[in-house]
């Protein structure tokens, strides 16, 4: 069984600001594309509904909607916005990542 991603209320939060400030509704999409320096990055957009095939989780009523091929590779993972000294992101907690770069953006499985 494949677990679908979740916000955590930090990023759920930001997610509702960005989208208030968009007009948009409050789903966020994960995606993975293949390149960055680890192999494989996250993209994230916001999106204006869910696909009919999209694993969806929600924390507190904000979506986040992830498709079927991405998911097999973020499965589990746990999304989160951080504010620091170096800026502010959203930023991937993911239990298949065997490697990372500093940034954060790109992983490998």
């Amino acid at each position: 069984m494949t677990t679908t991603p979740a916000l955590t209320e930090a990023a759920a939060k930001r997610v509702r600001w960005i989208a208030d400030k968009q007009g948009k509704p409050a789903i966020l999409r994960l995606a993975v594309e293949g390149g960055g320096c680890s192999g494989f990055q996250y993209k994230f957009e916001l999106a204006d509904a869910a696909d009919r095939d999209d694993a969806q989780s929600e924390t507190g009523g904000v979506k986040l909607v992830v498709d079927p091929i991405s998911l097999d590779l973020v499965a589990g993972s746990i999304v989160d916005f951080v504010e620091s000294l170096g800026g502010a992101a959203f930023r991937v907690e993911n239990p298949q990542a065997a490697a990372g770069c500093g940034c954060g953006s790109s992983f490998g499985i």
